[in-house]
């Protein structure tokens, strides 16, 4: 197999060196001071002479240093892992002991709460912090360098933090895959600006920097959508042209912030993935920014990033659905012999591609489940119309079970959703002695009714 380019040099390929490539607190950096920055991470890293391919963790908040790091590890061909900042000491401890961390890119700013996951008796693990950013080390960025493509460029965890969590092995190859073929079915371009609400350990968050690293676009960070109003004042300010998020980034922005009554004319392109928004709330967003395309897009992290999208021009005939794959990727909804289903039949959607992981890290039980002959299997349940395009009904284990009937709690979420005082809801089924399952109902409403 030929070799392609590693990725932080794919990422970096069309930049302009003066174009600015973040917005971190206010401050502008270019991309030569991103390819700076990492090139002294990359020094840094380089002094403690790791074999190639070692795993190397990265701690912190969305900032120049998380995305100068994650560019210097892959750079010099070892293998970035990213923490959570949500999980406990103990958590980053069992993740790092599972895939065998040489080192950690930690911030400062976190790294007194999580020092203790890094003690010697998990292993000799190495710690880097932001200091190496200063001045007086002199940056290492060597000429481009080739990987292949089926070697493991990032290691994402998925899964809950009760359960023994799964490290997908993303490779150099889906990364770039993935990366192209978002830019293409979006539109993306050199001068668009990003508003970024979405952490970079998440894969769709890291989908957000591939894409527009590659364009040579601008990445504009928000630390959070807590306060949504500084978000959008951020959105403004910056005349950011895409904004993407997950259903409870929209719900909050629709039902609990300004969102709807701000022109925001710089916005073009609207993303909506991480799960399934209602369609009620899909028809506030196309009501509340016309002028915005809205792309609603499916995917897993064991897909890099995206497996589909519905062209904003189907969103009012299809409600609901996520349309078909994406370039490169083929979905099939198969039942439980492995066939095509027919229209109005249900199965569960498979998916090959270039970006399709090649599995779990030192996890043959898990792949074997989940990475199978058909192709990745999503767990996700779904029927298909005459035009082959994909409606997903529910998890494939999260039917609630009550008076014998399997009920999809994504339904019952968005038929209260539809009451417009509401600004988010979630759907669970409880014990219950004569239903087996009771269906409970929580939601928060815009105000207290008293």
């Amino acid at each position: 197999m030929r070799n392609s380019p590693n990725t932080s040099d794919y990422l970096l390929a069309n930049a302009a060196h003066d174009g600015v490539a973040l917005v971190e607190a206010g401050v502008s950096y270019t991309y030569g001071q991103l390819r700076s920055a990492a090139g002294r991470l990359a020094a840094w890293l380089a002094e403690l002479d790791l074999p190639p391919g070692s795993r190397v963790g990265l701690l912190g908040p969305n900032s120049l240093f998380w995305v100068a790091a994650y560019l210097a590890v892959m750079k010099l061909g070892h293998v970035a892992v990213p923490f959570s900042g949500k999980l406990t000491p103990d958590d980053v401890r069992r993740n790092a002991g599972l895939v065998t961390c040489a080192a950690v890119f930690a911030d400062r700013r976190v790294l007194p709460r999580f020092a203790v996951a890094f003690e010697d008796d998990i292993g000799d693990i190495a710690v880097l912090t932001d200091e190496a950013l200063r001045p007086g080390r002199e940056p290492y960025w060597p000429g481009a360098i080739p990987a292949a493509p089926g070697a493991d460029a990032v290691l994402m965890f998925t899964s809950g933090t009760t359960s023994r969590p799964k490290a997908v092995r993303v490779t150099h190859g889906n990364i770039q895959a993935n990366t192209d073929s978002i830019i293409t079915f979006l539109g993306l371009r050199g001068d668009d600006r990003v508003l970024v609400i979405l952490p970079f350990f998440y894969c769709y968050g890291a989908s957000l920097l591939h894409t527009h690293l590659r364009c040579g676009g601008r990445v504009v960070l928000c630390d959070s959508l807590v306060f949504p109003e500084a978000a959008l004042d951020l959105l403004e300010r910056e005349e950011c042209t895409v904004l993407a998020g997950v259903p409870s980034s929209f719900q909050l922005l629709l039902r609990a912030s300004t969102f709807a009554q701000r022109a925001l004319p710089s916005l073009r392109l609207i993303q909506q993935a991480g799960g399934k928004l209602p369609p009620v709330l899909i028809a506030e967003l196309v009501a509340a920014k016309p002028a915005a395309k809205l792309f609603v897009m499916y995917g897993q992290t064991e897909a890099t990033a995206r497996l589909s999208y519905l062209p904003p021009d189907k969103l009012s005939a299809k409600p609901g659905s996520i349309g078909n794959g994406i370039p490169g990727v083929r979905l099939r909804v198969l039942n439980g012999r492995g066939e095509q289903v027919a229209p109005g039949e249900r199965g569960e959607i498979y998916a090959t591609g270039a970006n399709i992981s090649p599995g779990y890290y030192e996890d043959p039980q898990g792949c074997a489940a989940k990475f199978t002959r058909h192709g990745l299997r999503t767990g996700d349940l779904a029927t298909v119309d005459d035009d082959g395009d994909i409606f997903i009904l529910d998890r494939r284990d999260d039917f609630i079970k009550s008076w014998g009937h399997r009920i999809s709690s994504h339904e019952v979420e968005a038929a209260a959703l539809r009451m417009e005082q509401l600004v988010c809801a979630a759907v669970i089924g409880v014990p219950d002695d004569e239903a087996g399952e009771a269906v409970t109902l929580f939601a928060t409403a815009r105000q207290a009714p008293w």
